[in-house]
This record gives structure tokens, C-alpha cells and sequence, in this order.
């Protein structure tokens, strides 16, 4: 039996993933109209595509600044992407805007990604967490599993991509950064940022 997909349910599906009108269509009728299975299937195609990108070269964007209300906040950050056609979009420019109050919104938040924490960082984590003295009476191999899990936890909190969206907590800001990159058809990836705080 096939359901019949209505345009007014193919745009909420649009409005809400930004994925391509075609695609929301497909993703519908995949799984038979049922609204939140096609905003899944859409949401790891997005994935997959971006996982694709990642390695192309990324040498255009946008420098911009987010100041937070009353002005004592405020973040500087570039976002890069593959073409000058993509970065005058005024969907790039909100997605740039976005992720500034992301970081502003996240006071622990100082690396980008997992892959960007030094060692040294990993090591000092790491040495904090194995000198609690709930451990002592552990045995090594379980005691070093809680000391990881312990670190890795500790660490995603200072790292932008592993955090809940602001605007849609069902999702991680790398989440919200591949289904951009799915939306643009482009790579794109936040190079670097810098937050203020008056008086500091």
C-alpha cells in the first residue's frame, strides 16, 4: 500500500532538517509518511554525506563576531567552507551566527573537536582522575576502564562539537555542523574562536 505524501508535509519536513525538497519527499515515502523515522533518515544520510566532505579543503568563510545581550560577552570565530558563493549565503551567515552563541552559551568550551586536545591535557586529566580515592581498592584493569571513561567525560565538556545544541537539544553541535554540510553540499568546519568576557 503506498501513502500518499502531501506537499504540506514534504515543506514542515524541509523546515525543520533544511535538506532538499526532493530528498524530503523520498525520505517520506521510505517510511511510509511516518514524520520522525524520515527526520532520522535524513539526519544520518546528512551524516554520511558530510563524512564524505571531511577531507576536502575548506579555504573560504566568514570571520564573524556573536556579542551577547548587554555586551560584557562576546565571541570571535571563523568558519570556513569550500566556495565564496556558499560563504555570502545568508543560511552560511546564519549558521556562523549560531554556532558564536553556541560558544558563548558554553563557558567550559575551549577546543573544537576531540581530536584537538593535546596530550599534555589528556595526561593532566587523566592524573586527576586516577589520584580520587574512591579507585584505590580497585583493581588495575577495571581502574583504568573508570579512569577513561572519567577522562573522556571530563574532556567532551571542553570540546564546542560534543556539546547539546542550543537550538534543538535532540543534537550535537557536530550533528548540527553535518547537517549543514549536508544542506551546502560543501565541507565545512569551524577553524578557530575566541570568547570575551569583560573584565578578564
Amino acid at each position: 500500500m503506498t501513502v500518499e505524501i502531501n506537499a504540506k508535509l514534504v515543506k514542515q519536513l524541509r523546515d525543520k532538517t533544511g535538506a532538499g525538497m526532493m530528498n524530503c519527499k523520498k525520505a517520506l515515502t521510505e517510511n511510509q509518511g511516518d514524520f520522525d523515522k524520515a527526520v532520522e533518515a535524513l539526519r544520518l544520510k546528512g551524516e554520511a554525506i558530510a563524512d564524505k566532505k571531511a577531507t576536502r579543503s575548506a579555504n573560504e568563510g566568514l570571520i564573524d563576531a556573536y556579542i551577547h545581550t548587554g555586551n560584557k560577552l562576546g565571541v570571535l570565530l571563523e568558519v570556513n567552507c569550500e566556495t565564496d558563493f556558499v560563504s555570502r549565503k545568508p543560511e552560511f551567515k546564519e549558521l556562523v551566527k549560531n554556532l558564536g552563541m553556541q560558544i558563548a552559551s558554553c563557558p567550559e568550551v575551549e577546543i573544537i573537536s576531540m581530536n584537538d586536545i593535546s596530550a599534555e591535557l589528556k595526561q593532566t586529566a587523566w592524573d586527576f582522575e586516577s589520584s580520587k580515592d574512591d579507585l584505590a581498592n580497585k583493581p588495575e584493569e577495571i581502574k583504568n576502564k573508570i579512569i577513561d571513561g572519567r577522562v573522556n567525560k571530563s574532556l567532551s565538556k571542553k570540546v564546542l562539537l560534543e556539546q547539546e545544541y542550543i537550538r534543538d537539544s535532540n543534537m550535537t553541535v557536530e550533528q548540527y555542523l553535518k547537517q549543514n554540510i549536508s544542506l551546502f553540499g560543501e565541507n565545512i568546519k569551524i577553524e578557530r574562536f575566541v570568547r570575551f568576557k569583560l573584565g578578564e
